[in-house]
Order: C-alpha cells, then structure tokens, then sequence
C-alpha cells in the first residue's frame, strides 16, 4: 500500500485583505431576469460594480431593417413589455414626421389617453414588485387589482393585453367601441380611489423607509453624465420631461395638467415616491383627456395610407417620455418600403449604467434595494 502524506496549508490573515468577485445573475433571484452584475466586494461592502447585458440581446435594431412601415410597429412594443403602447407610438410618429402626414385630431388625444393609462400600467408593476424585493408581499396583489382593472380597458379597445399593436401610421387601427369612454372612465375612479393604499402600506412603513431613505443616492451630475431619464432622473432633482419641455400629440394642450415630478434627495426612496406621485398625475391627464374626447365631433381616427408605404430619402429621430425615461428612434429611409437604419435609443439602458456610480460604497444588503429602485426593464437594456 502506497503511503500517503497529508498537508495542512494556512493562509492566516492573508484573505482579509483579498477581494471577492460575486456574479449577481443571470438568473439570480435578486435580479430582474437576465441582468448579470459582477461585483467586487471588500468584506460585505462593495467595491466595484459592472452591469454585464446582452443575454436577451434579439437583434431588434437588425430586424426593423428587413420589416415594412408597417411591421415594425410589431417588433417595436417588445423591448419594454410594460410600455408596449409608447413604444409603438414612437416609431409611428417618426414615420409620420418623414411622411409630413397630419394626424386627425382624434387620433391625437386618444393616442394621449392611451399613452397614460399605459404608463400607469407600467408605474404600478413597479409599485408592487418594488416592495416585494424587500419582503413586502401585500402590495403585490393591490397593484396587480389595479392592473387588472386598466388592462380590461386597454384590453377591449384594443384586443391585446401586452402587446397592444393598436397604433399605425397616420393615426390608430380603428375608433373606440361604443361606451368604452364611459368605462375608462369608471376604471380610473376605481384605481384613483384605491392609489392611496400604497401611502398606507408602503411609505407609511417604517422597514420600507429604513432600507430606503439615504440609500442608493445618485447625484444630478451622475444623471447628466450617464443619460438618466425619467422618474430615477426627476427624483435627483433633474427636471426634464419631454412631455412639457417638447410637447407632442396633445401634452401642449394639457399643461395646466401635466405636473412633472421631481424629489432632491436622490435616493430609493425619492425613487418611489416620484413613480407614485407620476402615477396620481397620469390619472388626472386621462380624465383630461376623456373629457377632451368626449367634445370631438366625430371622425376619423386614421389616414387612409397607400398600399405599398414607403418613406422618403432622409432621416429624422423622434423622442417621447416613456414611462420608464426618454426613448428615441433614429430613423434613415433610402426612398424604399423597409427602413435603411432604425436605431433604439431605450430608458433602460442608460439608466442600468448608473448601477456603476451607486453600487460601489455600499453593502450587499442594499444591493437589492437599490436594484430594484431603478426601474428597469431587461429587454429594454438588450434591445
């Protein structure tokens, strides 16, 4: 029998002072999805931090290019599946722009109306997720109750519950059923009148406070520097909203509605609060706009498009206020029915990339605070 010897190696005080890499992700329950981040970590605090993307990567950019006018429209509600009706109305109003086209009044404000009851859509996913991330299950099933009430609308007028695919160029598929009004109506009282749970339940906890005020605070010149946009930027301080400062489709008309807004401190908690108080006010735009619709005389919803579309030589970029932040489509025509460039300029992944600024400093323990603050969405970073 062959001896064997055995040796015990010591390395003493020599792995206090090593660093340790830890790989959040992809499918970690502490991440939404199939971000990755690689964190470097000095004992319990965080030394550094990278956002690795790219594992939803489809191509979308790649993929406009081999769609006509008219498909895009599909591809382009997919990268943030909350929003899916701003997305579309961005792609729809840079056709148009290149078209010169005049869209009928109605489509106008009932694009409007729509756009904001998507972003409460959108708002109140996070209303809830948000508090589940740090151990907070009730408001979950409020936001889903309220979710499910504005999905119905959405849902009937235009027969999709995520994906709506109810814009076009030159206006939307087709008019409001009838008494449908009358029911969006009753389905914003019914969220309005219920909104106040989350005041009670979420900012009047002391835990949620405790894990959230003074933690993840990001400054203005972080925001500025890394493109930030949307309720994270307003809640540093950064006042900008596309729907004021370079109004579109009827927001210019509904200025003494429309309040953007904004919080100073920067943190998860001004995060949150800016998310909520945005939604209180999307409320007040939709009745705006309910009533605005409600004075029309009838008409058209759309202009009647040829049957092969195709968009003049040039370019342009048309912007909107996404609920989660600015999103932006470059668009460059050759003359031909596809378009030759079209590129994404999403919220998410210029927001994700300020994960570099605050994560480093801080505890693991805050990590997931702070992540689920940023109110993203994966597909939108990957595109």
């Amino acid at each position: 029998m062959t001896p064997t010897t055995e040796t015990m190696v010591g390395i003493g005080g020599a792995a206090e002072s090593t660093d340790m890499v830890l790989n959040i992700g992809p499918q970690h329950p502490s991440t939404h999805g199939v971000l990755r981040l690689r964190l470097v970590l000095d004992g319990e605090r965080i030394t550094s931090a990278e956002p690795v993307i790219g594992y939803m990567h489809r191509g979308a950019e790649k993929l406009f290019e081999a769609r006509d006018y008219r498909q895009i429209i599909m591809l382009a509600n997919r990268h943030d599946w909350l929003s899916a009706f701003s997305n579309e109305l961005g792609v729809v109003l840079a056709v148009e722009r290149m078209l010169g086209m005049e869209v009928p009044e109605r489509a106008v404000w009932t694009r409007t109306l729509l756009a904001e009851l998507n972003r409460m859509l959108n708002h109140l996913m996070f209303l809830g997720s948000y508090p589940l991330e740090l151990g907070g299950i009730t408001p979950m099933f409020y936001a889903f109750q309220e979710r499910e009430t504005l999905q119905n609308v959405m849902e009937e007028v235009s027969g999709g519950r995520v994906h709506y695919m109810f814009n076009r160029v030159g206006g939307l598929k087709e008019d409001l059923p009838a008494g449908w009004a009358a029911r969006a109506r009753a389905a914003v009282a019914a969220v309005r009148s219920r909104i106040g749970r989350f005041d009670d339940l979420v900012l009047g906890n002391e835990i949620f406070r405790g894990r959230t005020r003074g933690v993840g605070v990001l400054s203005p010149e972080a925001v500025h520097a890394y493109g930030v946009s949307g309720p994270i930027g307003r809640a540093s301080g950064v006042d900008f909203d596309l729907r004021r400062d370079e109004p579109y489709l009827a927001y210019g008309e509904l200025r003494d509605v429309l309040k953007v807004v904004t919080r100073q401190e920067g943190d998860c908690l001004a995060r949150f609060e800016c998310l909520l108080e945005q939604t209180h006010n999307s409320m007040d735009l939709a009745d705006a706009c309910l009533d605005r619709i409600a004075e029309l005389p009838p008409g058209p919803i759309n202009q009647r498009l040829p049957k092969v579309l195709k968009a003049p030589e040039g370019h342009t970029y048309a912007w909107t206020e996404n609920p989660l932040g600015i999103n932006g489509y470059y668009l460059v025509s050759k003359g031909e029915k596809t378009p030759y460039r079209l590129k994404l300029r999403s919220a998410s992944y210029n927001n994700i990339q300020a994960l570099i600024e605050l994560l480093p400093g801080t505890l693991v323990s805050d990590m997931v605070a702070i992540l689920g603050s940023m109110f993203f969405v994966v597909g939108d970073i990957d595109k």
